[in-house]
């Protein structure tokens, strides 16, 4: 799991085109999750065991957390895209996001929607290898 989020991370920081396989897209937000949970905790130990005041924990916590979350931040939109492209939308559809409530569960819904199979317009099928033999058989739409 974490080897998928290294790959976003790392090899595809800010990689927009192609798709991103269910697995890619929920190992890398399972791992971000918890990269942010860790530091977050801690701030908040160190908040209110110096009653309402940062200690030295609380702020190397806070220096943490936004590293994480500013160092993140093009990884998960790129991964974002890429999963919308899985499913064949547009990675504007991400912009989704932003309808209060229904957005967010039309957003969700693509995210555990199976990718198309095959080739789509945002390129190969990353869980099966194109190849011609492959493909024998496949209604293309």
């Amino acid at each position: 799991m974490f080897d998928w989020w290294k790959k976003v991370v790392f090899e595809n920081f800010a990689n927009f085109s192609g798709r991103a396989r269910r697995k890619e897209y929920w190992s890398f937000q399972l791992v971000n999750i918890l990269l942010i949970i860790i530091p977050y905790i801690f701030l908040i130990i160190s908040v209110f065991s110096n009653r309402g005041e940062l200690g030295a924990i609380g702020i190397l916590s806070a220096f943490l957390l936004v590293f994480i979350v500013l160092g993140t931040f093009v990884p998960s939109l790129a991964v974002v895209v890429r999963r919308l492209h899985d499913t064949n939308r547009s990675g504007w559809n991400f912009l989704l996001g932003l309808v209060p409530f229904f957005g967010g569960l039309i957003l969700l819904y693509f995210y555990f929607s199976d990718g198309s199979v095959g080739r789509n317009s945002y390129g190969n099928d990353p869980k099966r290898p194109h190849n011609e033999i492959s493909e024998i058989g496949v209604v293309q739409e």
